[in-house]
């Protein structure tokens, strides 16, 4: 299993949040450099980063105060590591962790016995971090309706508009 380095600024407002370990056989050296990934588009138009970063400028969101990782999964059994997360987040004290699709945010919510959470700001909390549900950034993910948004940018947003 393959997880790529955390990239955290000293005091982070948002760590973003993906899931590694799952059943890709996909190797990476950057976060959300998949083609069709829309994670450097969203953080930029968002106003998270001034401009479009590229995967490889991936470290340079520590520069912005933000903070990338991912929740560790397996498969058999079935199984997260939520209490290494929580630790993280407990060092790393953001404001917000920001989950980067709903099923990276359900595997978290199954593992901490709390409900499936929907897109948007939660009345949940992880390592002392609220839990924001982003949808999700694959390429794969293209519907009309983001739980009543008409596209996924909406969500970035009201993340940027709480955290900025």
């Amino acid at each position: 299993m393959e997880v790529l380095p955390d990239i955290v600024a000293a005091e982070p407002r948002v760590v973003f949040c993906g899931l590694a370990g799952a059943a890709s056989t996909t190797l990476r050296d950057h976060y959300y450099e998949t083609p069709g990934n829309s994670f450097w588009e969203s953080l930029h138009l968002s106003g998270f980063s001034p401009r479009r970063l590229r995967p490889d400028e991936d470290r340079l969101v520590a520069d912005l105060g933000l903070g990338l990782t991912d929740l560790v999964g397996h498969w058999d059994p079935r199984s997260v590591e939520l209490d290494a997360l929580a630790a993280k987040l407990e060092t790393w004290r953001p404001d917000w962790i920001a989950f980067t699709s709903k099923a990276v945010a359900a595997e978290a919510a199954r593992a901490d016995g709390v409900r499936r959470p929907g897109l948007g700001p939660r009345d949940w909390y992880l390592g002392g971090a609220q839990v924001f549900v982003l949808p999700g950034v694959s390429g794969a993910n293209q519907r009309h309706d983001y739980d009543g948004r008409p596209t996924r940018l909406a969500w970035w947003r009201d993340l940027a508009a709480l955290a900025l």
